[in-house]
């Protein structure tokens, strides 16, 4: 049964994130007047950033881990949306332009940068990694292999970043898009993810065997019930950032014209 008091310490998780913090703290504070002479402590940022490296570790870290990697998958969707949908935009917020700017300023840098950072490359990108990694094998292959899960998570972060770049982009230089692209943006990201949602929640076959044979955590909640619920919260998670997302951009869009148009 699941160890409520087993939180994950391995020196591959702890110390990544102290690294992370550690790096953090160093640019925005002894390092900062380098890189923007003048500059206050960016704490809003700072605040947001630290949030994303707590969030992550709940996600991966915590009993919720134990709970995805060999009962449930629905356990495990949660553990994705967390990554995905809280960590990546705390992350991305987290980030002040001038701490960017070293990377993205890089003329030698830009038109490589130019090209990953396309929205239509993003959208490509993150839904390509979060559908193949739900090839029954391959994900199956993640829940019994301790580094390949770990490879299968850190994939997904990067690949959130990637997603979420076009619309919280930190960059001068390579700005958001416009608030009309985001929608479309947007749109066009959940119409690329609803093949994958389809397959698992309308499979007439338990498609992963490790929740196909683990323990029953609660009476009448089978495999068959799990497996739907897992690809409910994954298309309803997406589903609910987006919605929220995409009417922030219409606001501001529309706001955008009434300006334009002079009206009040």
């Amino acid at each position: 049964m699941i160890d409520w008091t087993h939180w994950h310490n391995e020196p591959h998780l702890i110390g990544g994130l102290v690294v992370l913090g550690w790096l953090y703290a160093l640019f925005t504070g002894p390092l900062r007047d380098r890189l923007a002479p003048g500059a206050s402590y960016p704490r809003g940022h700072a605040i947001k950033f630290y949030l994303a490296l707590v969030v992550f570790y709940l996600a991966v870290g915590s009993p919720l881990d134990q709970i995805g990697e060999r009962f449930l998958l629905s356990g495990h969707m949660v553990q994705h949306q967390l990554i995905m949908y809280v960590a990546a935009v705390l992350f991305l917020s987290g980030l002040p332009s001038w701490l960017v700017s070293p990377v993205t300023g890089r003329t030698s840098l830009r038109p490589l940068l130019r090209f990953f950072t396309n929205p239509l490359i993003c959208g490509l990108l993150y839904t390509l990694v979060y559908s193949v990694w739900h090839v029954p094998d391959l994900y199956d292959w993640a829940l019994q292999n301790r580094w390949v899960h770990i490879t299968e998570h850190v994939m997904f972060f990067g690949a959130a970043l990637f997603y979420w770049w076009p619309i919280l982009s930190p960059s001068r230089e390579l700005p958001p898009i416009s608030h009309g692209a985001q929608m479309l943006y947007l749109i066009g990201v959940v119409i690329g993810m609803t093949p994958v949602f389809a397959f698992i929640a309308f499979s007439g076959d338990i498609l992963y065997p490790t929740y196909e044979y683990a323990p029953r955590l609660f009476a009448g909640f089978g495999p068959a019930e799990d497996q739907l619920l897992g690809a409910v919260i994954m298309k309803t998670g997406g589903m609910i950032v987006t919605f929220i997302v995409f009417i922030v951009a219409f606001y501001r869009w529309y706001q955008a014209s009434e300006s334009r148009t002079g009206k009040p």
